[in-house]
């Protein structure tokens, strides 16, 4: 089997994968791919899915569909440093939403390019509050798509619903979300620090931001907050600029999702973000092997009661039963080295045909949004 080798950006190291339509079957195995390619070194990478492929044959009967809870989101605070607060909302259709986030009070403005588009996201965040219609329980798949569906990945998670019978909705069963501009996702890691992935169905794109070492950098910035509850950024309230992040020399990675395109994010990637303008995502976690021991590690919140905490037992029971003794003596808590290789993943993949072709994009440049294809 050749693979090609991913060129190096001085821009972004988020990269962006093409599997072919055999590749594209095996959900599991080609996440394992793209960590034996060191994707999970950015926090996050996208997929771009074989031509052809869709999930839903259209998207003109939704309009009808109820939004439950949209949120008003209020931002304060200034020079960098935001906390956003959401003021839920009566119900409102995907028609009545789509109606009032082309409203002149609601779009986009004019930009020549992303960046340009970045730079008055920030400058206008505090002004005219968007509504943002989340987690949304339910699917837009068409019922017979069999790969990457949502609702149906296949991963190690569903032994929280296989063993237990717990369903924890936009955990182990997906969430829709209809944004509009300026509407935005908090800085965070997944719930028990879990993997993710989003599909943009239809619509303007969505940017995102990822950081590796977001524990250590963010309570610094906000004393108080981790003060009070040191895994506060799992409230998703927190916003704090690129242009802060560069002046403390923090380095981080910004990758722009365009409809009919995925982002996966891996354990521990903290993330952030704001939607173009109208647009439709979907969204779950997953799990596999790797992640149990950031499950076994997550550093969970204690000040709110509805935040998803997941057993670990079963998992260290039934994938690593040589560690069960330890781990429940409180033993079997060695660091994680979040950037190294995945021999799990490398294994896993190597036992691909050779007949396989991987093909793995890395992005050159935001504004430009050009691919680099390695040789």
């Amino acid at each position: 089997m050749t693979t090609d080798t991913p060129a190096q950006s001085a821009v972004s190291r988020i990269m962006t994968f093409t599997p072919s339509k055999e590749e594209f079957k095996d959900f599991s195995r080609y996440i394992a791919y793209m960590e034996s390619q060191g994707a999970h070194k950015a926090g996050m990478a996208k997929v771009i899915p074989p031509k052809g492929w869709k999930p839903r044959r259209t998207y003109d009967d939704i309009d009808d569909l109820v939004i439950p809870a949209p949120i008003q989101q209020v931002v304060t605070g200034q020079s960098g440093l935001f906390t956003q607060y959401n003021i839920q909302k009566k119900p409102m259709t995907v028609h009545e939403f789509r109606k009032t986030s082309n409203m002149d009070k609601f779009c986009n403005p004019r930009y020549v390019d992303f960046d340009e588009l970045e730079r008055k996201f920030w400058k206008n965040l505090t002004f005219n509050p968007p509504l943002y219609g989340a987690d949304v329980s339910g699917t837009l798949y068409d019922p017979d798509v069999t790969e990457w569906n949502i609702g149906r990945l296949n991963t190690i998670l569903d032994t929280v619903e296989n063993e237990s019978g717990i369903k924890i909705k936009g955990v182990n069963t997906p969430y829709l979300y209809f944004g509009m501009w300026k509407s935005a996702f908090a800085w965070h890691t997944e719930d028990m620090d879990l993997y993710s992935i989003n599909y943009l169905h239809f619509g303007e794109p969505k940017a995102s931001w990822s950081l590796i070492d977001g524990f250590l950098v963010f309570p610094g910035f906000f004393p108080g907050n981790a003060q009070s509850c040191e895994a506060f950024l799992r409230h998703k309230m927190t916003l704090i600029s690129p242009s802060i992040l560069k002046k403390y020399g923090i380095p981080f990675e910004k990758v722009t999702q365009e409809a009919g395109q995925f982002i996966v994010t891996f354990p521990f990637g903290y993330h952030a973000g704001f939607n173009h303008g109208f647009n439709c995502a979907e969204s779950t976690n997953f799990a596999t092997q790797r992640w149990i021991d950031y499950g076994k590690q997550a550093t969970l919140c204690s000040c709110r009661q509805d935040m998803v905490k997941i057993s670990m037992d079963v998992f260290v029971r039934k994938f690593q039963p040589d560690r069960y003794k330890l781990w429940k003596a409180g033993k079997d808590n060695a660091p994680i080295d979040h950037t190294k290789p995945t021999p799990e993943a490398a294994e896993r993949w190597s036992q691909r045909r050779p007949s396989c072709r991987a093909r793995s994009l890395q992005l050159n440049s935001l504004s430009s949004q050009t691919k680099v294809q390695h040789s």
